[in-house]
């Protein structure tokens, strides 16, 4: 199969779960980090509601300590296609001190992300929320269901995910559910950039190598953005050419040295590398702050 074709398929695959997704729901929403995977996700719907605007909000989890340059983007593409955006910050963990440099990541990641997902979706009583998430991204994904069902408090247990035969997908919920699709389970890495690559679609700048301030952490690099980033002893603001292969907040989110200017060279250098691409994020650690011990809890 040629690599158009691949593409094709799952573009195919990703619109008809949107369409069925949204047919089923009552009061659906798009969950919008503003990195790569959910601006696939939200091309794509608005490619499957084409030439109706998009038919939900679409959410995104604010906690404060996006790179600047993630915000930016979002409001201009907001404006651009006329999205219904919200912006869902946990003030009271805010106003309580919470942060990634004060906290531990697993502490931080709860308030700040998972305690804020929860009230944004039980707040807006939305029952469908579609995320950008893959199975090949981390171990934990790949026991996810397209339509993954979560039980009152938005508490994931895999043991209770129903089987999807013949691709069939069943958004019936009993009182307190409600449920996580995730459209594009079936895409790789490689597929998003090629996707991203055939489509034009467009990205936060931070995924291109540039010259940005960085620190070496603990042996990840970490972009300097403002300020609030309070050096450890020895630690020395360096300049060296890096691009992010995954965004969030950019105290936990390492980047990598790269040449890589333009997509078509990213995908060269995803086709070469072995390495994943969440090897910098310290959010996705063992025990206690694991992947799978925050989609417990609610977590995306």
């Amino acid at each position: 199969m040629s690599e158009r074709s691949v593409l094709d398929e799952l573009e195919a695959e990703s619109v008809h779960i949107l369409r069925d997704a949204v047919a089923q729901a009552k009061r659906p929403v798009l969950l919008y980090s503003v990195g790569k995977d959910s601006s696939v996700l939200l091309h794509l719907a608005r490619k499957a509601f084409h030439p109706a605007p998009v038919p939900f909000p679409v959410l995104h989890i604010d906690t404060t300590w996006n790179p600047h340059e993630m915000i930016t983007f979002r409001d201009a593409l907001v404006a651009r296609y006329g999205l219904d955006l919200i912006a869902w910050i946990n003030h009271e963990g805010l106003d309580a001190g919470y942060s990634p440099i004060t906290h531990p990541s697993d502490v931080y990641t709860d308030v700040m992300l998972t305690q804020a997902l929860r009230a944004a979706l039980d707040h807006h009583r939305f029952d469908l929320a579609l995320g950008g998430a893959r199975r090949d991204e981390e171990r934990s994904r790949a026991k996810e269901r397209v339509f993954s069902v979560r039980g009152p408090g938005h508490v994931w247990d895999p043991r209770r995910q129903r089987p999807e035969l013949w691709r069939l997908n069943n958004a019936r919920l009993a009182e307190g559910e409600t449920v996580r699709v995730f459209p594009l389970s079936n895409w790789t890495e490689l597929d998003v950039w090629r996707y991203i690559e055939r489509e034009g679609i467009p990205l936060v700048p931070l995924y291109l190598a540039e010259e940005r301030r960085v620190i070496e952490r603990d042996g990840t690099l970490i972009m300097v953005d403002d300020d609030r980033l309070v050096l450890r002893e020895g630690e020395v603001v360096e300049h060296r050419r890096v691009r992010f292969r995954t965004l969030g907040c950019y105290p936990l989110s390492g980047c990598v040295e790269s040449t890589a200017t333009t997509v078509d060279a990213i995908v060269r250098e995803i086709e070469a590398s072995s390495l994943s691409e969440r090897q910098g994020r310290l959010i996705d650690g063992e025990g206690n702050a694991s992947m799978e011990a925050k989609k417990r809890e609610g977590y995306f």
